[in-house]
């Protein structure tokens, strides 16, 4: 039944992105969104609360998969390569989602994200928990990072998914840097 479920979701997500073609996202309304899907308003609201909740739920999914992307990659570099691609095929929908004030949580959400993945890997390597002084720095790469991967996204600041990559690692801390070459993470 779940599976049912996660398949409508996916349809309506779908039905979003094509809706988020033609008009912003302050414009669509549900009956939109299920005329394109093919579907009911009671389906659409068995699902979700209001679009806004679509959204948040569609840009989970593809959040955590831009994460697995980055996974992939052995360094920071070649993980940020791999989200910042995945992104980029996904752009329309983190423009819409980025650019609606009422979505700063999905900031916020990237942001939690990223420093556990990092916080992670750092902590795996070292095999001990971050002190506070580089947790400060991670923090303040990441937050830093959020907001030019944000302002990538909204066509603010341009660059293929390379060069925003490498610019993001150039602009890491040298103590965070230092840590990273040293956990072969750079």
């Amino acid at each position: 039944m779940e599976k049912i479920h996660e398949k409508m979701k996916y349809r309506l997500a779908e039905a979003m992105k094509h809706c988020m073609k033609r008009s912003p996202v302050e414009k669509i309304t549900v009956r939109e969104i299920t005329e394109e899907c093919g579907t009911t308003r009671q389906t659409f609201y068995r699902n979700f609360r209001d679009k806004y909740d679509l959204i948040n739920w569609y840009f989970d999914k593809i959040l955590l998969e831009s994460f697995e992307h980055m996974g992939e990659g052995r360094t920071v570099y070649e993980g940020l390569v791999n989200k910042f691609h995945y992104i980029e095929d996904e752009k329309l929908f983190f423009r819409a989602a980025f650019k609606t004030d009422d979505q700063n949580s999905l900031r916020e959400h990237d942001f939690r994200l990223i420093l556990e993945f990092y916080t992670d890997r750092i902590e795996e390597k070292t095999g001990k928990k971050l002190s506070d002084q580089l947790r400060f720095l991670l923090e303040m790469y990441c937050q830093g990072s959020i907001y030019m991967t944000v302002q990538w996204v909204l066509g603010q600041i341009k660059g293929t998914p390379e060069q925003i990559a490498s610019a993001l690692v150039d602009a890491m801390p040298a103590e965070l840097e230092r840590v990273f070459r040293q956990l072969e993470l750079l």
